[in-house]
């Protein structure tokens, strides 16, 4: 018996890399990587308040922009040299946007991680600059971020200066150093 060439897993197979290939080719010039050099991609997060907040708001100060988790062990690890950073810059245009990615407490996320507590963090790690929440993982999409923590260093301007994926000490000399040069100390 002769098998129709419409019911062939064979055509399916085809149309559906045809169409992935034409999406990739149509997509191509939209994809923007956030790399140093380009703009600092907006997005939309919570603070602890409530209110919301946009990396837009802060254009014209230097930012670190730092995506973390509670239950990510570098990204507590590297916390206390970003609350050092944070006092050292004190009274200059610098701030730190501290974005998390964790559902609120008595949820569990996609991944099965429980969700974080960000007051309790913020008081058990004496952290006074501004954290947010971001538990749709908006931001992980928007600044193509591969895990937790990543960081970017951001300019007056909205220019991306420094990308790093991972822990670091942010209070070391070289990143203070970057800091003040961008505030033009």
């Amino acid at each position: 018996m002769k098998r129709s060439f419409v019911r062939s897993p064979y055509l399916w197979a085809m149309l559906g890399v045809a169409a992935v290939v034409t999406a990739a080719w149509v997509g191509r010039e939209n994809y923007q990587p956030v790399l140093p050099g380009s703009l600092a991609p907006d997005f939309v997060v919570t603070a602890m308040d409530g209110s919301l907040a946009t990396v837009e708001q802060y254009r014209g100060k230097v930012v670190l922009l730092n995506v973390w988790a509670t239950w990510c062990a570098p990204c507590l690890q590297e916390m206390p040299s970003m609350q050092r950073l944070y006092e050292a810059m004190e009274g200059t245009d610098f701030e730190i946007l501290a974005v998390s990615i964790d559902v609120p407490v008595g949820q569990t996320d996609l991944g099965g991680m429980p969700g974080g507590d960000l007051e309790v963090f913020a008081a058990d790690f004496a952290l006074t600059f501004p954290i947010f929440r971001n538990a749709t993982g908006d931001i992980q999409r928007v600044y193509q971020t591969t895990g937790v923590p990543e960081s970017f260093v951001i300019d007056r301007e909205g220019i991306i200066v420094k990308k790093i994926a991972g822990p670091t000490e942010w209070d070391a000399p070289e990143n203070e150093e970057l800091i003040r040069r961008l505030l033009g100390s």
